[in-house]
């Protein structure tokens, strides 16, 4: 049920945003990490390149691209409160096909309002992003005992970056952030993954002292991103020991200053 539409300019892009009514929020996942996942947004403004939810999009009715619009569940956290009410204790993701510190968030808190329900029973909670402004919630993260916050950091490099990720904040907003929260006490880690072309040794170093954990995988979409590949003359990145020579690089980097490492064959 669509309420309001909108359109709005973010980072030179002109962006769909509508305001529906979801049915359901909490939904039981096949992922084995996860118990369930909650996708407070249907679309992203970050915009990645090698985005792999865009299959979200035929359940949407829109013609845009993806990345191009946003639904917005203005009854997230109402909605989450009634399933909880008769869910099974589990660990939840949050967010699986989306960002769920995506700029909108910061005047819609829908993901706060969520947090705001699961702290309520304490289910265990996982998130991941590539935004600072998760640090906003830093308080509400400490009424849980247990909470993950990750980071997607695919690169040292922020040429890289944009070439892949146009529309999403600095890697040096992300590990300023991931910084802060690990001092503050919270259980943080990296998820190096899409690994995108970098170099390993400046990698590890950024994220000295601000993990826990990293989890690292390789380019799974390919064929999204062949052409920037090429264009860039960055073909050998997508060779497949590629990911096997840097990515055991980094784990070994990672593991000898004693951060735990897990990489996703």
């Amino acid at each position: 049920m669509l309420s309001v539409c909108s359109w709005l300019r973010y980072n030179k892009l002109k962006m769909k945003v509508k305001e529906i009514f979801a049915k359901t929020v909490l939904t039981k996942t096949g992922i084995t990490s996860f118990d369930y996942c909650i996708n407070p947004y249907v679309g992203c403004q970050h915009g990645c390149r090698y985005c792999y939810a865009g299959f979200m999009k035929r359940f949407t009715g829109h013609l845009e691209p993806w990345g191009e619009f946003v639904d917005v569940k203005v009854n997230a956290s109402q909605v989450l409160r009634k399933q909880l009410k008769r869910a099974k204790p589990g660990r939840v993701c949050v967010s699986s096909v989306t960002d769920p510190y995506q700029p909108l968030e910061k005047n819609y808190r829908l993901t706060r309002g969520c947090l705001e329900a699961l702290s309520e029973v304490q289910f265990p909670v996982d998130i991941l992003t590539r935004s600072p402004l998760c640090l906003r919630d830093l308080n509400l993260f400490k009424q849980f005992k247990e909470i993950d916050v990750g980071f997607s950091i695919g690169t040292h490099d922020e040429k890289i970056k944009k070439l892949f990720e146009p529309h999403s904040p600095s890697i040096a907003s992300r590990i300023e952030a991931l910084k802060i929260l690990h001092q503050a006490g919270v259980s943080t880690y990296a998820f190096i993954g899409p690994m995108l072309p970098l170099d390993p040794r400046s990698l590890v170093a950024m994220l000295d002292g601000a993990v826990d954990e990293v989890l690292i995988d390789r380019m799974n979409y390919p064929n999204k991103v062949k052409a920037i590949y090429r264009r860039e003359k960055l073909d050998s990145y997508l060779e497949e020991n590629y990911f096997h020579i840097f990515g055991t690089e980094l784990k070994k980097q990672f593991e000898q200053k004693g951060i735990s490492v897990t990489m996703i064959l």
